[in-house]
């Protein structure tokens, strides 16, 4: 059986390795799927969740138990995204998923078959591309903000948790995010066939 989160952390605390670990396996797939959110690829995700267990454990002694230690290590994430955002802000990313232009027109990289209809599978895939190229071009305090509430779910009150903002900072954010990605979205990428 498994001990208590609170336990582990504890443990964690004094230097116990494989409390370190059980935390890991605990957390692992929800940070990575956050980090897949603020990065919006998985290889600058493993990156950043690996990140984000090496800054947790390394301080994992300020961890003061007034605050859900998930939570604690979603703030941990958005810390270390803002700051490499801001660090290469020069740098313009290049996602292996999205399509290449040639003289032709655009190179898709070939899907696996799955059990969906084909054309349902082609719809969900150009929306999600869509929406994550809208959401790359926003400006990061927008992206994270968005990602927190709409895509994991979180309450205002949690997100000015993890990110440090105030109540209405995190409101005014979430507000001109959504007004940004509707127009990101309206520039001319919606075609009706």
């Amino acid at each position: 059986m498994i001990p208590p989160v609170e336990e582990l952390i504890k443990k964690a605390q004094q230097h116990d390795l494989s409390a370190c670990e059980e935390l890991i396996e605990l957390y692992q797939d929800r940070v990575f799927t956050h980090c897949c959110h603020l990065t919006g690829n998985e290889y600058d995700a493993q990156d950043l969740a690996q990140d984000v267990f090496v800054q947790a454990f390394n301080k994992i002694n300020s961890f003061r138990f007034n605050a859900n230690f998930g939570t604690w290590l979603h703030r941990i994430a958005v810390n270390l995204w803002i700051n490499h955002v801001r660090r290469n802000r020069k740098v313009t990313p290049l996602s292996l998923d999205e399509p290449l232009s040639n003289e032709e027109g655009l190179l898709f990289k070939e899907l696996a078959a799955s059990q969906e209809n084909p054309e349902a599978e082609m719809e969900r895939r150009e929306l999600k591309d869509l929406l994550s190229s809208a959401l790359d071009r926003l400006h990061y305090d927008y992206r994270v903000a968005l990602v927190l509430r709409e895509l994991e779910g979180y309450s205002y009150e949690e997100i000015s948790n993890i990110t440090g903002w105030s109540l209405g900072t995190v409101k005014s954010r979430i507000y001109r995010g959504r007004k940004a990605l509707k127009k990101e979205l309206t520039r001319g990428q919606w075609i009706d066939y």
